[in-house]
């Protein structure tokens, strides 16, 4: 879970006298320290404390980073509820991250009762501010028709998006779509490049559909000669958290 700086110490002892002395931007940052071990031995409950002291003065990011930790169960017991209501404070704020994690509780049911249209809800708003994972999450709704109209077209507009920021499995799904012409004139030389770039990084999907363009390239052309246009099998990446 990424934040950007938004202050800086001269020293690590400096950002600990600062959370000492109830800053809450260096309460949250000791707590990353805390969580990472950097600068400091790690240790998860240590840095839920410090996320708490930050949550409690309404720092949108370390009420994010206490949601993440109830979410993955580090130093507190796992509980989703208290994931839902820290994420949710941060997200009312205008926390990316946040919105996008929200946006997974409500599409997974986790915390929440389960409702699709609140899940895109957070995931518009995430995606609006250039959350990768939130972009590619809503080009699948858009995509399968899910709770908002179909659109192929609004559905390669996010991939794109979430793709150009090297999210793999948006750029596997650009691929699908630059192979069928959903939402875009087909074009087998865009498919390949995007599910190139997705299998770089171990897209397993991205992996098999080039596996099968080159085999039938090679198949062609031992019998003809020539390089007859490829049909792979279809997919679409399941959103992940």
């Amino acid at each position: 879970m990424a934040h950007s700086n938004r202050r800086t110490w001269q020293s690590f002892e400096e950002m600990r006298k600062a959370a000492d002395d109830g800053d809450a931007v260096a309460q949250c940052y000791l707590g990353i320290c805390l969580q990472n071990g950097q600068n400091v031995q790690q240790d998860n409950q240590e840095a839920v404390r410090w996320f708490r002291k930050a949550a409690d003065q309404n720092d949108a990011t370390a009420q994010c980073y206490l949601g993440f930790c109830y979410q993955n169960g580090l130093g507190v017991p796992q509980e989703f509820g208290q994931a839902a209501k820290w994420f949710r404070e941060a997200a009312e704020q205008g926390d990316p991250a946040a919105q996008f994690n929200l946006g997974v509780l409500y599409e997974t049911g986790q915390g929440v009762t389960q409702n699709y249209a609140e899940a895109v809800k957070w995931y518009h708003a995430a995606a609006d501010q250039g959350e990768s994972q939130a972009q590619f999450n809503l080009g699948v709704f858009y995509e399968t028709g899910q709770v908002v109209p179909q659109s192929f077209e609004e559905a390669v507009k996010w991939y794109r998006l979430a793709a150009e920021q090297e999210c793999a499995p948006a750029q596997c799904n650009l691929g699908l779509c630059y192979e069928t012409g959903r939402g875009v004139p087909m074009n087998i030389r865009e498919a390949v490049r995007w599910f190139c770039r997705a299998a770089r990084q171990g897209d397993k999907t991205a992996q098999h559909n080039l596996g099968v363009y080159y085999a039938t390239i090679e198949a062609a052309e031992e019998a003809t000669g020539t390089q007859p246009t490829p049909q792979t099998t279809e997919a679409t990446s399941i959103p992940s958290a």
